[in-house]
C-alpha cells in the first residue's frame, strides 16, 4: 500500500505540476522562504512577496545583516508576523553560529527560531534527500481521507497518528518530490470543499471515497464563535490637527504584530466613550495628554484576525502635554504624511493612511 501511494503520487507530479518561482530549487534558503511565507497564506499572494524579497534579500547573509525594520516592511501586508521576526533571528543565528550554513537535517532545523516539525521536513526532504514526512492541513486532509480516519484531528493523539502515518509513506527516493506532491494533492484536488476525487492518483486508494465519507473528512469540532472588541487609534497631530506631523508608535516586539508601526491606542473599555478610551489609552502607553476635539471618528476600519475581530474607530487627536515615554510602545517617532510610508504597519492601520492621504 505505501509503495502504491508514493508511486502513484510520483507518477502524478511528473506528469505535470505548479510553476512555482522555488520549485526545482535544492538551495535551503528560497526553500526556506517559500515555506515560512506559505503557511496560512494562499500561493497566489505568496508568489510577489517572495519575489520581492529574494530580490531584497538574497541570501541568508543579506537577511541576518538586515535592520528588522526593513524585514517588517518587505513582509506588510502578509500577515502573521511573527514569522518574519523568527526568520530574521533565525538568519542570523545561521550566520553566527553555523557559519552560513543553513542545517542539512531535520533535527537540525528544529532548533533554528520558527522552524517548526512540518518545515524542517519540507527543507530536509526537498533539498537534502532526507526521507522525513510533513504533515500542514493539506496533508492531513489527504491522510485522513486516504484512511478514513473518523477521529478529531485537532487532538493532540490523532495529529501523533497522522505523523505516524505520513512518516510511514515517505519514500526513501525522491521524498522531496513526494512530499512536494502530497502538499499540491491537497492544495488542488483533495480541496476542503469540493474535492475533485475522480481526478485524483489516489482514488483507488482513498478509503473515505469508498465509504462515501469524503465530505465529513477531516474530523474537527466545530468552531467557537469569534469574539468582537471595538478599538480605538489616534492621530496624534503635533500642532495643528491635519498638517505637520503625528505621532506613530512602534509595538512591542513581541506579542501580536510585534515590531509594527501603529497608530496608538487600545482596547474599548465596558461604558467608556471611544473619545475617552482614546485619552487613557494614549496616557497608559506613552504618558502623555491628547485632546480629542471631535465625537465621532474620521474613519472606522473592520478587520478579523485569526480567533478575533474589531472595529477600529480612528481619530484625529492634538498633542497637548507630557513627556513621551515608552511605557507599553517599544518606540515612536513623529512623522508627516510623506515620511509615514517608509515604516511598516499592518493592514489596519495602512487603511487609516489611506484616509489621511486622500483628505491631505
Amino acid at each position: 500500500m505505501t509503495s502504491k501511494i508514493a508511486d502513484k503520487l510520483l507518477d502524478w507530479w511528473d506528469d505535470g505540476h505548479a510553476d512555482l518561482p522555488w520549485r526545482g530549487l535544492r538551495d535551503p534558503y528560497p526553500i526556506w522562504i517559500s515555506e515560512i511565507m506559505a503557511q496560512q497564506t494562499q500561493l497566489v499572494t505568496v508568489i510577489p512577496y517572495y519575489e520581492r524579497w529574494m530580490a531584497r534579500f538574497p541570501s541568508v547573509e543579506a537577511l541576518a545583516a538586515a535592520p528588522l525594520d526593513d524585514v517588517l516592511k518587505m513582509w506588510e501586508g502578509l500577515g502573521y508576523y511573527s514569522r518574519a521576526r523568527n526568520l530574521h533571528a533565525a538568519a542570523q543565528a545561521v550566520v553566527n553560529e553555523y557559519g552560513g550554513k543553513i542545517p542539512q537535517t531535520a533535527a537540525e532545523l528544529q532548533q533554528l527560531k520558527g522552524i517548526g516539525r512540518y518545515t524542517a521536513g519540507a527543507i530536509a526532504s526537498i533539498c537534502f534527500d532526507e526521507p522525513v514526512p510533513v504533515l500542514d492541513g493539506n496533508v492531513m486532509r489527504v491522510l485522513s481521507r486516504l484512511d478514513d480516519m473518523a477521529d478529531d484531528v485537532t487532538s493532540a493523539a490523532t495529529k501523533k497518528q497522522l505523523w505516524t502515518r505520513a512518516a510511514e509513506l515517505v519514500p526513501v527516493e525522491r521524498p522531496g518530490e513526494y512530499n512536494q506532491a502530497l502538499m499540491e494533492l491537497g492544495q488542488t484536488i483533495c480541496t476542503p470543499k469540493s474535492p475533485k476525487c475522480l481526478l485524483c492518483p489516489l482514488l483507488s486508494l482513498c478509503k473515505a471515497r469508498k465509504a462515501g465519507t469524503q465530505h465529513e473528512r477531516p474530523v474537527k469540532p466545530p468552531r467557537k464563535k469569534t469574539p468582537h472588541y471595538d478599538v480605538v487609534a489616534g492621530v496624534i497631530w503635533q500642532q495643528k490637527i491635519g498638517d505637520g506631523h503625528f505621532l506613530i508608535a512602534q509595538r512591542p516586539l513581541d506579542g501580536l504584530l510585534g515590531g509594527l508601526w501603529e497608530f496608538p491606542g487600545g482596547k474599548v473599555e465596558n461604558g467608556e466613550s471611544l473619545p475617552d478610551a482614546l485619552i487613557r489609552e494614549i496616557k497608559e502607553e506613552l504618558a502623555i495628554d491628547i485632546i480629542v476635539p471631535q465625537m465621532r471618528p474620521f474613519t472606522i476600519v473592520k478587520h478579523a484576525y485569526t480567533h478575533f475581530r474589531i472595529t477600529l474607530h480612528a481619530y484625529h487627536a492634538l498633542y497637548q502635554n507630557g513627556e513621551v515615554t515608552h511605557l507599553e510602545v517599544n518606540d515612536h517617532a513623529w512623522v508627516d504624511i510623506n515620511r509615514v510610508e517608509n515604516f511598516a504597519f499592518a493592514v489596519t492601520d495602512r487603511k487609516i493612511i489611506q484616509q489621511l492621504v486622500i483628505s491631505h
